[in-house]
């Protein structure tokens, strides 16, 4: 176990449990982290990186951040939104998504936004319910509740709601219909605005140089190919490559092997012109991390 140094070393908040934390975990891990067992500790120390986890309800982590306690934090931007946290976002991370939305009782008179004046609102995100209704010049009562959002109307505690939206089925069991959104949100990599040490700083761009490379990867897929040399020309047209294909020569004359790296959401296209240019044996294997 490396002795961690308070000047170098990097203190990072993550969710404790939640909908974030096995993604962000499993995010840390294929940068190269190696830590154990998270369920047991507040706080884990890496085996091979100078960084420790301190592992905290998701909506301390922007406080965490901004007093400085932690160098870093993975939470979800509503949560950065809704605190109005003085913070630095390094970069989204494309995992958490969901959105903060406004719902009403399906067969209820509100159809609208305009339809809200004077209304009960009833969430767990206040600061930005009560920024998008000014934003609006609609003046709404506000009633912030810690959970169960979704039963207010029900329980004539409120006329509609705003509240996290990923698939819609919480809102749909509940007679709910959504009408309008507020916010979309994903993971976010926060930075604190304190002073940090040029030993920090260092550890925080390698950290970035590795989560950008496990993203492209993620997203990305290694190709290989034999093709007729003549149609190496036309197949390196059609491939969107991040740069010029590997070409190698194969045993039976006129032959070549070509070897590359593209989109995965290009990939099907791709593949069906590259037959018709001439490709045989196209084979995709998945990338675990790249450096671009």
């Amino acid at each position: 176990m490396r002795t961690l140094d308070s000047t170098t070393s990097l203190r990072i908040a993550v969710q404790k449990g939640g909908r974030l934390t096995d993604k962000t975990l499993s995010l840390l891990e294929g940068i190269g982290l190696q830590f154990d067992d998270y369920k047991r500790s507040l706080l884990v120390k890496c085996r091979n990186f100078d960084v420790e986890l301190l592992l905290i309800r998701d909506d301390d982590i922007p406080e965490y951040v901004q007093d400085g306690v932690c160098d870093l934090g993975f939470v979800g931007a509503n949560t950065v939104a809704e605190d109005e946290a003085d913070v630095t976002i390094l970069r989204g991370l494309d995992y958490g998504v969901c959105r903060l939305a406004i719902a009403v009782p399906k067969n209820g008179s509100i159809k609208k936004v305009e339809d809200f004046a004077g209304k009960r609102i009833a969430t767990s995100y206040p600061v930005l319910t009560r920024k998008f209704f000014n934003s609006k010049g609609i003046e709404v009562d506000i009633v912030t509740l810690s959970g169960s959002v979704e039963i207010a109307p029900r329980l004539e505690i409120a006329d509609a709601i705003t509240d996290l939206v990923s698939t819609g089925g919480t809102l749909k069991a509940n007679g709910l219909v959504e009408i309008d959104k507020i916010f979309d949100s994903e993971t976010q990599l926060i930075q604190t605005n304190k002073p940090l040490s040029e030993g920090k700083k260092h550890l925080i761009g390698k950290i970035l140089q590795r989560i950008e490379g496990y993203k492209k990867a993620a997203e990305s897929r290694y190709i290989m190919m034999n093709a007729p040399q003549s149609a190496v020309v036309e197949i390196k047209k059609i491939i969107p490559s991040l740069k010029s294909p590997t070409v190698m020569p194969l045993a039976d004359n006129g032959m070549v092997a070509i070897h590359t790296v593209i989109p995965l959401s290009t990939f099907w296209d791709v593949m069906e012109k590259l037959k018709e240019a001439g490709a045989t044996g196209i084979v995709m294997l998945p990338i675990e991390s790249m450096i671009v």
